[in-house]
């Protein structure tokens, strides 16, 4: 989803809400289970299986005996292709903060409006309207206390002023928060990727092992289990790390679906005295959390196996200690042609010298 300060700061925020909300295909409001595009649109998942559908017209429904390989639309919003495996829009990934922002906007729109004229009192004196903002304590105080009480030696400003600039603040972390909870579900998106990759790969390399040893079973059956228990246990070890990262991200989501919840709450407080009590905390929660979601994905070529590689050349005797191909074996094959190049070389010059010395002696045999 594309949120941005302006829709918050907008005079009827909820109406720019829900327009946020509103499936490009049934131009209704999302309804779950909704489904999130590669290219980061989101729709509801049977209306992403009907365009689907109609330009797919010969793939197999669920259930089918029939099974094809898969197929591809367009996304109505931006025109991207999407292309889909064999199960179709049922193999796209939910967007959870979409459905857990859709469920806030129908609980909110449920809650009957407070009153107007509905103020909120001061503490120490109960007859007060809280009326103005203590800018040297940072809290929102009546007249009273300002003349008589605990801030007659303090700075104040009119609570209206306050009000706006504080819940200009808020609108502005909340936004941010929400990019930032835009940017962990494309790294999620990701990293998901990056773990298919590993599989694949994974089991394109056992494949490939597996061929290798048809030939030479006989002296390699044990070899062969303990190199694909290798295959197993990296695969194992790079899953286990990618999705440990998908969950951490996945919780990071949730905590911050959550702060956003509070914060849309906060902001429709109509009372400028009731919002700033609880402003000012919001905010620090939000900031505390944006600063929270910096997000890394793994290393470039982290899904890569090709250091499994096998080396089938070798001889019969070698093969019984063989390995997966190491980083610098090739380097140490080169230094040794290297050296016996230098060896033979070396051996050439000397070989006219001593042909020089079986002369001189024939010579002086002679002699």
């Amino acid at each position: 989803m594309d949120f941005n300060s302006s829709i918050i700061r907008d005079s009827n925020p909820m109406e720019n809400l829900e327009k946020q909300l509103i499936c490009p295909i049934c131009l209704e409001m999302f309804s779950k289970p909704v489904v999130i595009l590669p290219c980061q649109h989101n729709l509801c998942r049977k209306c992403a299986n009907d365009v689907f559908q109609a330009a797919n017209p010969y793939w197999s429904s669920r259930g089918s005996s029939t099974t094809l390989s898969g197929g591809r639309f367009r996304c109505p919003s931006c025109r991207h292709e999407v292309i889909l495996d064999r199960h179709g829009v049922y193999g796209l990934q939910r967007n959870l903060l979409v459905e857990n922002i859709i469920d806030i906007y129908k609980e909110e729109c449920t809650k009957p409006l407070k009153k107007k004229g509905e103020q909120v009192m001061c503490k120490e004196h109960e007859d007060e309207k809280i009326n103005i903002y203590c800018v040297t304590c940072e809290e929102p105080t009546c007249s009273m206390c300002k003349v008589f009480g605990a801030h007659k030696d303090c700075e104040v400003a009119p609570l209206k002023n306050i009000y706006q600039k504080q819940k200009s603040e808020l609108s502005s972390s909340i936004s941010m928060l929400v990019a930032g909870n835009d940017r962990v579900q494309a790294i999620t998106s990701q990293l998901e990727d990056i773990c298919k990759a590993i599989e694949d790969n994974s089991k394109h390399q056992k494949e490939g092992l597996c061929t290798n040893f048809d030939g030479l079973y006989a002296l390699l059956e044990d070899k062969k289990s303990e190199l694909l228990q290798k295959i197993t246990i990296e695969e194992s070890e790079k899953t286990t790390f990618v999705r440990s990262l998908v969950q951490q991200y996945k919780e990071q989501l949730d905590s911050n679906s959550k702060i956003v919840e509070t914060g849309l709450q906060t902001m429709d407080e109509p009372a400028g005295a009731a919002f700033l009590m609880k402003a000012k905390q919001q905010i620090k929660n939000i900031l505390d959390a944006a600063k929270v979601c910096q997000v890394q994905g793994t290393e470039p070529g982290f899904e890569s196996m090709d250091h499994l590689m096998l080396n089938t050349e070798d001889v019969e005797t070698a093969l019984r200690n063989i390995d997966f191909k190491r980083e610098g074996d090739d380097e140490e094959e080169e230094e040794e042609e290297e050296e016996e190049g230098e060896e033979t070389q070396e051996n050439a010059f000397d070989s006219p010298d001593t042909d020089e010395d079986s002369q001189n002696e024939k010579r002086n045999g002679q002699q």
